[in-house]
């Protein structure tokens, strides 16, 4: 959103009480631990600790017990450890990460299962309580609680308009955009198709207007791709709306869930979690009717995947072609509900149920203001350096890692995940963490003119840049537009999916927080246009990929450029502010993201996709669907023999493979295509088996 679209850290604290719990015997361990950094507005009462590897038996066997008794966990059943929380009268202490039998095997290979929360006497300082707890041999790191507060002002510019009034306006002005789809609000996401012809260009004496592509390339893309299915989005965000009629055909579902059932079907650790999950809550109720909701989530979900060709509203960049299920997936991890932030813990929860429920895009409008950002104009300056950030947010870091190398699937499209994210909205020379962390992908704001967005944070740590738009730049000094959208729009900001007094409307915002759906947007679209054409990446050679799919930028900004702009709107007599586009040169990424460019560049990238190897119990049947590896795998048909019947029989019903284990071993399985490819799997059977081999 404009303007101070990022959050602050602010701790939440609990009253607290002490029990007690079996103990078990403890292996030796040094003592020791360094210093602990925490932030500076920590308070008592709530420790996030991770322990040594070492400790891994005996913190399974003391979760085993409560999981017998029915009970909470209040103690870890290292003597040591324990010693120390009955000191600080702890009361609770509980796994971070809930146990999934399908994904705990790369859990603990990551030592996610080795971070744990307890809660302790509110009158103990929590720097003494960490530095003794952080003394501990058996304890690897400590971490502070937190609860990630909203930073911008709620009455902060927002114009919305509903269908039927969107409908009417179109019909009056009698535009029409260059597009296939008849949504009628496509028309004035000059975002997506910019003409250079736009309603506020020229609206005031600064005279500042819109150039011609200056957008993200779905023209020539949508005729290529216009999403798909299998590519999931995670929404970190306000919950986003999934009954929007423009946004319900695109929502991701898990099907073995069902709301309110009090069950969990799947065994992820969730109980009804069908439309994904409310982290703030700590429920599967997906909000967005609070009074104090913004609609943030859902207009940065429509930008991505609002539903193409239905003739209702506006377009998402993947959002299908009409036709049932021909979009992305928008999972919504809800991190704000209300006047409610999420804690630390239950965000890095969120990051890492996206990655384990299929998403394989993180998309993140929000983080900790920039390092660099301005004391004297109110922000909290975030983190300075890599090192600082993950000193004072490990289990933010190690979540975010889990992510970005377990997302999706050797097998699939893509190997990772990508975490995208705003750069942030505090006009500062460095984006703020997480994005600025290395593996991660932060996005600057556009203005629709390629220069860059008056408040966007730039630097040489953003990779891409996408339209934010930029009310400041084309409205004239202290006037915004109004709250409805009636008599014309002069802000050339982002238009997408949104919700006024808990019903669906559409909606312009502007910020990094709408640019960077647009990077995600695209992404899913080259991801989608990946799964047609059977191509496989690693993460990081998709990055690289879309790196490289960008209009260049710097040519804007160089031969003395200037920039006038009117900083904030605070007064009608307002001088205008100028800036040297210079400064921006070689520090807004490599350059504006284009989805027509990338999908070209997909065309013959990567590698081929390869039939996955099976796992499969004895006298148990795993399926695998052929088609999704062969391009035009549909009209395909295939021949596979079992190199040892004895260990694994197959057999082919249409273009799904049926694999069933006789006896444990493992042996080989040749498929055979009718356009000439042929591919040999691994087949592995074990007394008890799932899909990835955890016993």
């Amino acid at each position: 959103m404009k303007k101070k679209f990022l959050y602050t850290a602010l701790f939440a604290l609990t009253l607290t009480a002490c029990s007690e719990q079996e103990l078990i015997e403890q292996p030796s361990t040094p003592t020791g631990g360094t210093e602990v950094q925490l932030p500076v507005d920590v308070t008592s009462g709530e420790l996030l600790i991770k322990f040594d590897p070492a400790m891994t038996e005996i913190l399974d066997r003391s979760h085993a017990v409560a999981t017998r008794s029915g009970g909470a966990m209040t103690r870890s059943g290292i003597p040591s450890t324990d010693e120390v929380l009955d000191i600080l009268g702890a009361y609770h202490f509980e796994r971070i990460f809930p146990v999934d039998a399908s994904n705990e095997e790369r859990t603990r290979a990551a030592g996610l299962h080795l971070w744990y929360r307890v809660k302790f006497d509110e009158n103990t300082d929590v720097k003494e309580a960490a530095r003794r707890i952080s003394q501990l041999g058996e304890i690897s790191k400590v971490q502070a609680n937190s609860r990630i507060q909203r930073a911008y002002k709620k009455q902060s510019y927002r114009t919305y308009i509903s269908e039927s009034a969107l409908e009417q306006k179109v019909a009056t002005r009698g535009v029409a955009a260059k597009s296939a789809f008849s949504d009628p609000g496509l028309a004035y996401q000059w975002h997506y198709i910019n003409s250079g012809d736009n309603e506020f260009d020229n609206q005031t004496a600064l005279q500042n207007g819109s150039r011609v592509g200056c957008d993200v390339g779905c023209a020539e893309a949508w005729t290529k791709c216009t999403g798909d299915p299998s590519i999931i989005v995670a929404i970190l965000d306000e919950g986003v709306m999934n009954t929007h009629p423009d946004l319900k055909g695109n929502i991701w579902i898990n099907e073995g869930e069902e709301l309110y059932a009090g069950k969990d079907n799947d065994g992820n650790g969730y109980k009804d979690d069908k439309y994904g999950y409310n982290f703030v809550s700590n429920s599967a109720v997906i909000s967005w009717q609070d009074i104090n909701d913004t609609g943030h989530g859902t207009h940065v979900a429509g930008t991505i995947g609002a539903m193409n060709g239905n003739g209702k509203g506006v377009c998402g960049i993947a959002g299908g072609n009409g036709t049932p299920d021909s979009g992305v997936k928008i999972m919504s991890c809800q991190v704000f509900a209300g006047n409610y932030g999420v804690t630390l813990d239950g965000e890095a929860r969120a990051i890492k149920y996206a990655a384990d429920n299929g998403a394989v895009i993180l998309q993140c409008s929000w983080g900790y203001n920039s390092s660099l950002a301005s004391l004297v104009e109110g922000y909290t300056p975030g983190p300075g350096s890599e090192e600082e950030w993950s000193d004072l947010y490990p289990l933010e870091k190690e979540s975010l890692d889990y992510f970005i190398n377990n997302a999706g699937s050797p097998n699939g499209v893509i190997d990772g995940g990508l975490a995208i994210f705003a750069a942030g909205n505090e006009y500062a020379a460095k984006p703020g963490f997480p994005g600025a962390y290395s593996k991660c992908i932060p996005v600057g704001a556009l203005a629709a003119d390629f220069t860059p967005a008056s408040y966007t944070n730039y630097g040489k740590e953003v990779v891409l840049s996408a339209p934010g738009g930029d009310t400041e730049y084309y409205n004239p000094v202290g006037q915004d537009d109004p709250e409805r959208w009636e008599n014309g729009i002069y802000s050339g900001s982002i238009l997408s999916t949104w919700i006024q007094d808990g019903q669906p409307v559409y909606g312009f915002m502007d910020g990094t927080s709408m640019a960077c759906p647009h990077v995600s947007g695209v992404a899913a679209l080259g991801l989608s246009y990946a799964v047609k054409q059977r191509r496989h990446f690693k993460a990081s050679e998709f990055i690289k990929l879309l790196k490289e799919s960008v209009k260049p930028l710097d040519s804007w900004y160089g031969g003395g450029q200037i920039k006038s702009y009117y900083r904030n709107h605070f007064s009608h007599g307002a001088s205008a502010t100028k800036i040297e586009l210079s400064r921006y040169a070689g520090k807004m990424g490599a350059g504006l993201v284009d989805a027509g460019m990338l999908l070209n560049n997909i065309e013959g990238s990567g590698s081929d996709m390869l039939v996955p190897n099976v796992y499969v119990a004895e006298a148990a049947t795993s399926t695998v669907n052929l088609a999704y590896y062969f391009v035009n795998g549909e009209n395909l048909t295939y021949t596979c023999t079992s190199g040892d019947a004895a260990i694994a029989i197959v057999k082919v019903e249409g273009t799904l493979m049926k694999v069933s284990g006789v006896k444990t071993g493992a042996t080989r399985i040749t498929v055979k295509v009718s356009n000439g490819m042929e591919q040999t799997i691994t087949v592995t059977v074990r007394k008890k088996a799932n899909d990835n081999g955890w016993m």
